[in-house]
């Protein structure tokens, strides 16, 4: 069989997106390796969101020139959001060796590319490529874009996963390529995202996390095929109600056992309306939610262009808080974008200090080639006053999440647990005699998974416990990690 080797950089829309590709190139006959040199095709699947990521993908490129030279024949492709934003090629022409470079929206066309390069990779050429893939190539962005969201994903872990239920942006903030490297907001058929879910329901999945770049504006292109029983108007809020249903526990729902944990990521605060965060109390989604504010300050706001002032923003906050007490609240924060003056991020520490996050995704500000900021603002926050105010923020968020994890002391927390490590071996105890060893190994190891409030959470199990969601009383709490016990 031909081999492929994939790298994936960026977000949760980035891992999904590649579990499209090995969808796509398992449906022709691929398999993945994780030796490089065994590869007939290599693909990276690129975040442009900062400077530093292209030029990362720019090393990763450059480490494949050895490997170019002595296999001619290999495949490079390069796909995601930096050849999506690449409008006028000068992107491109850093990456000499590439072979395929295309924004992921055209992947439905990766298998005729492939027998366009090299047939023999796939038995019987063009004619043995599944039907709809051959003609991906004579269709426009929509309809590539219809392609690319039928693509059923290829998932290593089935007890969890992505579900897109959107691609594209239509809200144009100064900063963001978005909409340039994913291009205008697609919304997924709800039939489709239902089915998927249900199928993953099926195969034992019992947490699912819906991906779009503004998600809570999902608005479904068939709104007839929500259930008769739902009681929401927003297609978003309706949405979560239909996935909660598939779990079992919105009223009315589907009583199989299946989606236990729900969540989503990221919503714009413009469309958190009350039907949305009244079904973000079913009892299915989690006690999570990650809200950008990305400044604190009106006129940065502004320049933005993110459609808030602070005040609003706060007012969802209040709303979300009003209803859901104990929620626990995540943001992305941008420092040092144009024009930010010192009283300007000063807001942003006090709306920080106000709102108390859990967790925020701080971020240097970094123009982008093409945006609206590039073209109207300039870059003039130094370097390193953007190194300061992002540790100012930095130190302020692990004061304020290392005060908020002692109140789970003595608490229960519901953990679906992810990953298992052995007990550490350590030379005293290799110096033991053999029956102590052997008591020693019969110890258990280390289980790591997260809380329904997305706190890391640890506790002596088993290898076994993987995949299963267990109640862990915690008996301490770090800056970022919970310690307990499961009962």
């Amino acid at each position: 069989m031909a081999k492929y080797h994939l790298v994936t950089y960026g977000c949760q829309m980035n891992k999904s997106d590649s579990e499209r590709i090995a969808s796509i190139l398992a449906g022709v006959g691929f398999e993945p390796t994780e030796a490089e040199g065994d590869a007939d095709l290599i693909l990276i699947n690129t975040c442009s969101v900062r400077q530093t990521a292209e030029d990362r993908v720019y090393g990763q490129v450059r480490g494949w020139n050895a490997l170019k030279e002595k296999k001619p024949e290999l495949i490079i492709g390069v796909t995601g959001c930096m050849p999506g934003r690449d409008r006028d090629g000068t992107l491109r022409k850093k990456l000499p060796i590439v072979d395929l470079y295309f924004p992921i929206a055209d992947l439905p066309q990766l298998p005729r590319w492939i027998v366009e390069l090299r047939p023999e990779l796939v038995s019987g050429g063009a004619g043995s490529l599944p039907a709809g893939r051959q003609g991906a190539s004579g269709g426009n962005s929509s309809e590539l874009a219809d392609y690319y969201l039928k693509i059923t994903p290829e998932r290593d872990r089935v007890r969890q996963a992505f579900v897109t239920i959107q691609t594209g942006c239509n809200k144009f903030c100064t900063y963001c390529v978005v909409p340039f490297s994913r291009g205008l907001e697609k919304n997924r058929s709800i039939r489709d995202i239902l089915d998927e879910i249900r199928g993953l329901a099926d195969r034992g999945c019992v947490e699912v996390t819906l991906l779009g770049q503004t998600v809570n504006s999902y608005r479904a292109p068939d709104p007839e095929h929500f259930s008769s029983a739902n009681p929401f108007k927003d297609h978003f809020a309706a949405l979560l109600w239909e996935v909660s249903a598939i779990g079992g526990s919105a009223s009315g729902g589907n009583q199989r056992s299946g989606i236990s944990r729900l969540h989503f990521t990221a919503p714009h605060p413009l469309h958190m309306t009350d039907e949305v965060i009244e079904a973000m109390a079913l009892p299915s989604h989690v006690n999570f939610i990650h809200l950008p504010v990305q400044s604190g300050d009106n006129e940065v706001l502004r320049r933005m262009n993110r459609r808030y002032t602070r005040e609003q923003y706060l007012e969802v906050v209040r709303r979300i808080r009003a209803r859901i007490p104990e929620i626990a609240i995540g943001t992305d924060i941008i420092v040092g974008f144009s024009g930010e003056t010192q009283e300007q991020f000063e807001c942003t520490v006090r709306l920080y200090e106000e709102v108390g996050f859990d967790i925020s995704y701080t971020a240097q500000y970094s123009q982008r080639s093409g945006t609206a900021a590039w073209r109207a603002f300039k870059d003039d926050v130094a370097r390193e006053e953007k190194k300061r105010r992002w540790q100012v923020l930095q130190e302020l968020m692990e004061g304020i999440v290392r005060e908020k994890n002692q109140a789970y002391v003595g608490k229960t927390v519901s953990v679906l647990v992810e990953r298992y490590e052995e007990p550490k071996i350590t030379d005293e105890m290799l110096a033991m005699p053999q029956k102590i060893q052997e008591l020693l190994a019969d110890q258990p190891g280390t289980c790591f998974g997260n809380s329904r409030e997305l706190k890391l959470t640890s506790f002596p199990g088993t290898k076994d416990l993987v995949g299963q969601i267990v109640n862990v009383r915690v008996e301490k709490a770090g800056r970022w990690i919970l310690e307990g016990i499961m009962i």
